[in-house]
């Protein structure tokens, strides 16, 4: 980009367009009969409802053409053809090449990386077929009734959100734990829950040094090598997700037993990798195939259609219109589905550690905003505890409403009960109340300016028929094109991490210290909190 993102004429245009926009009220917009008609989209399985947010055509006109300005479309194929776009780890990006069909070609470094992919689920495929029907045993001869995954981040939290999102296609004899934090008194309490004999772990490191996951994996070996005493068990209960076949193999484990994964893939992407083991043995190969095969669908979408019906590339030039241009600082994505509580904490990782971001490519800072900060929880419970500030609070906060015709547990009328407020908190979020309106329920006058809702509020509404495994891929897939969409516009590099790295590095260094009385050579504050555990941890 010769000029900077701000300095663009299509950035100023937004930006007085956005001046005029903020004087109109969605009350108004919706006199167009057909305004949910011209703003909605169908793809695969998803629909797409961006009405109810804060623009017009013009708007939307305005927005594809700065993506055209920054040749968002010739990004999106550098990205498909494995052209190493993580300039800062030159490397390529394709996690989408994780769900290719295995007719598809794409050439890494000479090699078709997709023949690689394929060995790999298919080793998937035939471990998991294992552990399902009972043929993997324990040391002792026991079928594995509990698969506990050791990782972190990526290698955490893509698991585990899609293990409790298709739990309803789980074998439920086998009973999945996930284990991340460093802090011990995560793996004592599931190792409380479990019998060694029925037990596999299932490490998940990269370079198989991380220091929490490694921590964790030791302690878990130590725990089932002195209820075994003898350390041959670690091969019947112990399988890896690595690339460090010398390292797997001093900790015990069969390198037969390893699967790989490629530096072309970043954790947070890596749910439809080798990380996904997991989550393939609890539904089963088939299940999970279908899953890929929703990623793909949303992948072959992103990279085939025009910009002005791409749902990716709609969804991520409405977070740029209100990031950059309203000024909000957070965007809340809220699913009508118990089994999809931990969706919103998975894109925290991928969103966050992506566009989080002050640099931009050519290492200068940025004069915009980046990264939003994500969170939400599930409807009904965030309506009793945030809804409040979305609704009357004084920051404007853009969200995203996910929301499924059918349910998997057809309860009366829970279901009923539930869209029904999944429907009915966007158009409060948009339409709002008006004093006009209370005056006529003859509310007293002193109450009304506190039930007055200005509305005028933005959301998206995302609706298929059923949480399946396709939609998942689909859904999944949607939000990490979204995440590239807003990387390539901020001119940032979204597939990097370098500021988890630093609080690695202190801590290691600090570690060395806690055992000792050497001198601390820290500032007051640290020097005195690191003194303060010495004396009182033992």
């Amino acid at each position: 980009m010769n000029k900077k993102l701000n300095e663009l004429n299509e950035w100023i245009a937004l930006k007085d367009h956005a001046n005029e926009m903020k004087k109109i009220h969605m009350r108004d917009l919706f006199t167009q009969s057909d305004r949910a008609s011209n703003f909605s989209l169908e793809v695969a399985d998803l629909f797409l409802d961006y009405s109810k947010n804060r623009v017009t055509q013009e708007t939307m006109n305005k927005l594809f053409q700065l993506a055209d300005c920054v040749h968002l479309k010739d990004s999106i194929e550098s990205m498909f053809k494995g052209e190493r776009i993580n300039k800062t780890e030159n490397r390529a990006v394709l996690h989408t090449a994780l769900r290719a069909p295995s007719t598809d070609t794409i050439i890494v470094d000479g090699e078709n990386i997709v023949d690689d992919v394929h060995r790999v689920l298919n080793q998937m495929k035939s471990f998991s077929n294992k552990v399902r029907s009972g043929e993997w045993k324990g040391y002792s001869g026991k079928k594995i009734k509990n698969i506990i995954n050791i990782g972190i981040g990526g290698s955490d939290l893509g698991p585990v959100m899609a293990c409790e999102a298709l739990k309803p296609y789980s074998d439920r004899e086998i009973d999945l734990y996930f284990v991340s934090n460093v802090d011990g008194t995560h793996i004592a309490e599931v190792l409380r829950k479990v019998d060694f004999e029925e037990t596999l772990f299932i490490v998940a490191s990269k370079t198989f040094t991380t220091q929490e996951t490694m921590t964790n994996a030791d302690t878990a070996r130590s725990w089932l090598v002195d209820r075994y005493d003898n350390k041959e068990a670690v091969a019947n209960h112990f399988v890896a997700i690595s690339t460090n076949e010398k390292a797997v193999g001093n900790f015990g484990i069969d390198t037969q037993n390893m699967f790989v994964f490629w530096d072309w893939v970043g954790g947070r992407y890596s749910l439809p990798s080798a990380i996904g083991l997991p989550l393939m043995i609890s539904i089963g190969p088939e299940r999970f195939f279908e899953m890929l095969d929703g990623y793909y669908q949303m992948d072959v979408h992103f990279r085939t259609a025009p910009l002005h019906s791409n749902m990716p590339v709609i969804l991520g030039l409405l977070g740029i219109w209100y990031n950059n241009f309203f000024h909000t600082e957070s965007h809340a994505i809220l699913p009508y589905d118990q089994y999809m509580n931990r969706f919103a904490a998975y894109f925290q990782q991928a969103d966050m550690e992506s566009n989080g971001k002050y640099i931009d490519k050519s290492g200068e800072k940025v004069e915009w905003a980046t990264g939003p900060i994500i969170w939400g929880e599930p409807g009904t419970n965030g309506q009793h505890a945030f809804y409040q500030l979305i609704h009357q609070g004084t920051r404007l906060i853009p969200c995203d409403f996910i929301g499924f015709c059918q349910s998997h547990n057809p309860l009366s009328d829970h279901h009923d009960k539930l869209m029904a407020n999944y429907f009915a908190q966007t158009e409060a979020l948009a339409f709002g109340k008006t004093y006009e309106e209370l005056k006529s329920e003859n509310i007293p006058e002193s109450l009304i300016p506190h039930k007055v809702f200005e509305g005028n509020r933005p959301s998206n509404s995302l609706m298929a028929k059923k949480l399946t495994p396709s939609v998942l891929g689909q859904l999944i897939a949607l939000y990490e094109h979204k995440i590239f969409v807003q990387g390539v516009i901020w001119d940032v590099f979204s597939f990097d991490q370098w500021g988890v790295e630093l609080g690695k590095v202190l801590a290691g260094e600090i570690l060395k210290e806690l055992d000792n009385d050497a001198s601390l050579d820290h500032d007051d504050s640290t020097n005195q909190l690191i003194n303060l555990y010495r004396k009182n941890r033992l």
